[in-house]
């Protein structure tokens, strides 16, 4: 028996509280991967887990031994890959996220062309507009915007966007366009997933709450009914620049958009960063540059 049989299921098992859930991950079956658990807490003569029928939950020890067992994994893996990859070759399983819109606008085919050259590379792409923990969760890479606060990750720009207020020509026919910030409360605004939309006045950053009748947590819905006219939205200048070239909508507030936000690759603390993931990064900052 291994002195590793037990940690990769225990830690799948800790993160996904669930078996079943871990086994996918692994690609086991959910028998095999409480089986593992069960035999390293006999080893260990310590229960690691809580289990219940709709359930798994760590024990005060089992949440001690998971952050060393994700530590020796990841050291594990890093020198692992640091002999694998000796011919600069990226191989293995790469994990990333990313929001769903940029991701399958600007990552995801940028992505593919990454994969083209490597061939030894396995690939996983969660397009989520939730913010995942990419460390506990076991994801190598994944790309995020704004202001970043997570001291456990690595964080390198890759590129930069914006937000833009405005309105379908028809909108402003009948409501008029807002001269100000304050304006923006007398009119219908179209609310997507944020609740707050940023701008600036000067150097100060202002965050103003919209009100309306329709909400969608998806960018590509709220253009879509912006173009029909149903009020004004904000969106990342990568859904309305080419509406608002066109004439289909019109820029608001010009003056008082808020300041580009990065858009950034951000991975954990590793002491030696695999090439899998170097590579990557250096190629969507080629690929994003320039894109919003």
């Amino acid at each position: 028996m291994s002195r590793w049989d037990g940690i990769d299921e225990f830690v799948a098992t800790a993160e996904a509280e669930s078996f079943s859930r871990a086994a996918r991950r692994l690609g086991l079956s959910t028998s095999g991967v409480s089986r593992a658990v069960a035999t390293l807490e006999e080893r260990l003569q310590t229960r690691l887990l809580y289990r219940t029928t709709r359930r798994v939950s760590l024990t005060d020890a089992g949440r001690a031994f998971l952050a060393r067992a994700r530590r020796l994994i990841a050291e594990r893996d890093e020198a692992l890959a640091s002999v694998g990859e000796d011919d600069g070759d990226p191989r293995g399983l790469l994990r990333m996220t990313c929001s769903t819109a940029y991701g399958e606008r600007f990552v995801v085919p940028a992505v593919n062309r990454f994969m083209l050259s490597h061939p030894k590379l396995a690939l996983e792409i969660d397009l989520d507009d939730a913010v995942r923990d990419i460390v506990s969760e076991g994801f190598d890479l994944a790309i995020r915007f704004g202001r970043l606060t997570d001291s456990r990750l690595i964080a390198k720009r890759l590129a930069s966007r914006t937000r833009r207020l405005c309105a379908a020509p028809s909108y402003l026919t009948r409501a008029g366009a807002p001269r100000s910030i304050a304006d923006l409360a007398a009119h219908t605004c179209i609310l997507g997933a944020a609740d707050t939309w940023p701008f600036r006045d000067g150097e100060r950053e202002i965050a103003f709450k919209p009100q309306g009748r329709w909400r969608c947590n998806s960018g590509q819905a709220v253009l879509d009914a912006a173009l029909l006219g149903l009020g004004v939205c904000q969106l990342p200048n990568f859904y309305v620049d080419a509406a608002i070239s066109d004439g289909r909508l019109v820029p608001l507030l010009e003056a008082n958009r808020p300041e580009d936000e990065g858009v950034w690759a951000v991975y954990p603390h590793l002491r030696l960063l695999p090439a899998k993931v170097r590579l990557l990064v250096e190629h969507l900052e080629e690929a994003l540059s320039g894109q919003g």
